[in-house]
């Protein structure tokens, strides 16, 4: 099996309770930066414990491999319908780290109609691989962290993006509508660094941390792109809990 399909099998262990695919993790050195889930082995096993019977589903709607990196897009209902992604690390073919963001599933579609989940699911131009990595770091450094918004546009294909954060609609103007609402509001998102950038052809996954409304965030984008920009975007933000509520010391990086 490729290290995609054992993270694939793994993720919908936990719905069917098939205890097979835990032995793609490794149980001596599982590292894991979920913070509301305790270290090793011992702590994921003791998660699915607290699942009430027959409760968990798991639609991992998309899989993509970087290296020794496997990074998903699923639908969850865990503890309560929830988009997530996961990223897993490799060592001899078995998982010995794990990161995550999970967000709490919106009742409504954005409003363009769209999901945090639909649209296309199969990578394509893996020979771009690098190319497109390094065209969505320089967009989150330069717009998300430098707020260079003069230089908006040679990421986009004109108003020509479609858009799945459950609160904005497609197109640069959509962006900016949002943007002015949350300034209206007082609300700040800012970008303060990046910590992974993964990818496989033309879908690049960005890791960054930053804060919104003042809370200590951990931002996922997940960026499609076409001829070299950027033509849809799907993310999940979750905040960082207090340092007192870890149950691990891995950090959320």
């Amino acid at each position: 099996m490729s290290n995609t399909e054992k993270v694939v099998a793994l993720l919908k262990s936990i719905e069917t309770g098939d205890t097979a695919p835990v032995a793609y993790i490794n149980p001596a050195r599982y590292t894991q930066h979920n913070l509301a889930v305790g270290d090793g082995l011992a702590g994921f096993g003791a998660v699915l414990q607290a699942l009430p019977p027959g409760s968990a589903r798991v639609n991992t709607v998309r899989a993509f491999a970087d290296g020794d990196y496997v990074f998903t897009h699923t639908e969850y209902n865990f503890f309560g319908p929830k988009i997530g992604f996961d990223i897993f690390r490799f060592d001899n073919g078995q998982i010995v780290e794990h990161w995550d963001n999970l967000q709490v599933t919106p009742e409504a579609p954005n409003p363009s109609g769209r999901s945090m989940i639909d649209g296309p699911t199969q990578s394509e131009a893996l020979e771009k691989t690098e190319e497109n990595k390094a065209l969505a770091r320089q967009f989150v450094e330069d717009i998300l962290i430098g707020g260079k918004m003069a230089q908006l546009q040679q990421y986009f294909d004109g108003d020509h993006y479609i858009q799945h954060n459950p609160q904005i609609a497609d197109g640069l103007s959509g962006l900016g509508a949002a943007l002015e609402a949350m300034a209206k509001q007082g609300i700040q998102m800012e970008y303060d660094r990046i910590h992974k950038v993964l990818g496989e052809g033309n879908f690049v996954l960005a890791v960054s941390e930053g804060s919104l409304g003042g809370t200590h965030t951990a931002f996922y984008d997940l960026f499609r792109i076409a001829d070299a920009r950027i033509a849809e975007h799907w993310d999940v933000i979750e905040a960082i809990p207090p340092r007192a509520e870890w149950k691990n010391d891995n950090g959320k990086f």
